[in-house]
């Protein structure tokens, strides 16, 4: 049971790089469930007869409470230790992974989904703070390409996992194993999680106030802004959570003590429009799964494996991608991320001419990897860049603020484009290819208004400098 990172060089070396290890098993773990649950939706109704509004908690749901518990956990971790709340964090989640497993009824599930989603919001900013503590600046370029190369193949090798374990399961009770394959992995993470990751010095864990009124206040404006996206309903209350939101950052601000969220932070330009771009970014990326395995599954008919196939190579594209830009970040700064961005919107401007052609839908797989390629050169550089001047204390809340703007976007993304995406299905009397056609041309949207973010900031540095 490490106390910190000390003795000799190698073998800090070996050691942080274990506990690097096991907490980037944990994002995996809790990042694939935003993914995997989407290809077991037939699999769900088959067996538990679930409804149209229960999937929809059950896909959202998850979004919602993960993006509620990141800046609070991330706080917290700051405060307290990484290590006793990436631990509790993980064992809670295991524990809502068996009871979704389990579920009787829809209700049942959505409950599990909504706590399970709860728990990987407090793992996942323990993750990013961890890299922030282990490895000095010049030091972190590699981990946060690893820690990118995971986002993009759990975001998109999802469906791929979800389809084999459904083909081996079988259709009707598949969708259990979805949430069952997380127990032996989220014990064995936990476990390793408690010897490997060092714990903090007694001297150094802060007793302060962890301000619960901005607490309160930010997770009112998260529910309120996030609940309309999910549920296309009670649009009223992003206007409340708007307000709310408002009255957080003046709490914030003029808080005595060590506030949930440095807002001082915006101040720093990479900081405010590295954030900018995680926001917009994730609002054209995630959607895209969504809607592609939509159209591939019920348009195609594509069995879930086969729907899974299809979406690897953006999975394998984003991985190589994560792990090279990690590696050049440093060299080649923002002008990577606005490099990135232009290869995602070449290889979405090259599925619509795919989809347009009407060719094989199996021909989507080449601009596919092309998109995915991109998307691993802005996932892992941009995070690197927007939290490289954060101050070590500040990284578990900082990282949160970045992640919650993550599932901000991811919502706002989905409920944007999946309205497009419906409308169109409803107008066209069920033709799949212009519904996803259209929908896509959202998404490249978003995708632009990122890049004109990042080229922002590279134009203002040039200025600067």
């Amino acid at each position: 049971m490490p106390a910190e990172l000390s003795t000799t060089p190698p073998e800090r070396h070996r050691m942080r790089g274990r506990a690097l290890g096991v907490a980037l098993v944990a994002a995996f773990m809790t990042l694939l469930d935003v993914s995997i649950v989407n290809v077991a939706i037939p699999s769900m109704q088959a067996g538990l007869r679930i409804g149209a509004s229960g999937l929809q908690w059950v896909l959202s749901g998850y979004a919602l409470t993960f993006g509620l518990l990141l800046v609070p956990a991330g706080r917290f971790g700051d405060a307290r230790g990484i290590r006793p709340v990436f631990v509790a964090g993980l064992l809670g989640f295991t524990a809502a992974s068996a009871a979704a497993g389990a579920a009787q009824s829809e209700a049942w599930l959505v409950t599990a989904r909504l706590v399970q989603g709860a728990f990987a919001g407090v793992v996942n900013p323990q993750v990013t703070g961890l890299i922030q503590r282990l490895y000095p600046p010049a030091e972190r370029a590699r981990p946060f390409g690893l820690l990118g190369a995971v986002i993009g193949i759990a975001t998109a090798a999802g469906p791929l996992l979800g389809g084999v374990i459904i083909q081996v399961a079988g259709h009707e009770n598949g969708w259990r194993w979805v949430f069952y394959i997380n127990l032996p992995v989220g014990l064995a993470a936990a476990v390793l999680g408690w010897r490997l990751i060092p714990r903090r010095p007694a001297e150094r864990r802060r007793r302060e106030s962890l301000d619960p009124v901005g607490v309160l206040l930010l997770g009112l404006a998260v529910v309120q802004i996030l609940l309309p996206l999910i549920e296309q309903r009670h649009w009223y209350l992003l206007g409340t959570g708007t307000l709310t939101l408002a009255g957080f950052v003046w709490w914030e601000l003029r808080y005595p003590g060590v506030p949930l969220a440095d807002l001082q932070l915006f101040r720093r330009r990479s900081y405010a429009l590295g954030t900018a771009v995680v926001l917009v970014y994730f609002a054209g990326f995630t959607a895209n799964f969504f809607i592609l395995t939509l159209y591939l599954q019920r348009g195609q008919h594509f069995t879930a494996l086969e729907a899974g196939l299809a979406i690897t190579p953006f999975a394998l594209g984003s991985a190589l991608a994560a792990f090279a830009g990690g590696r050049v970040v440093d060299r080649f700064g923002r002008p990577l991320v606005v490099a990135g961005l232009s290869v995602v919107l070449a290889g979405l401007t090259g599925i619509f001419v795919v989809l347009h052609a009407g060719v094989s839908p199996w021909v989507l797989t080449a601009p596919l990897l092309v998109a995915g390629l991109g998307s691993g050169l802005v996932i892992t550089p941009n995070q690197t860049l927007t939290l490289a001047d954060v101050p070590v204390d500040r990284s578990g809340s900082a990282a949160g603020v970045v992640q919650t703007a993550q599932r901000v976007g991811a919502a706002f993304g989905i409920a944007a484009i999946g309205a497009v995406f419906f409308a169109r299905l409803t107008v066209t009397s069920g033709d799949w290819a212009a519904a996803f056609e259209m929908a896509l041309m959202v998404a490249i949207a978003f995708l632009g208004l990122a890049l004109a973010a990042a080229v922002t900031d590279v134009v203002i540095a040039r200025r600067t400098r």
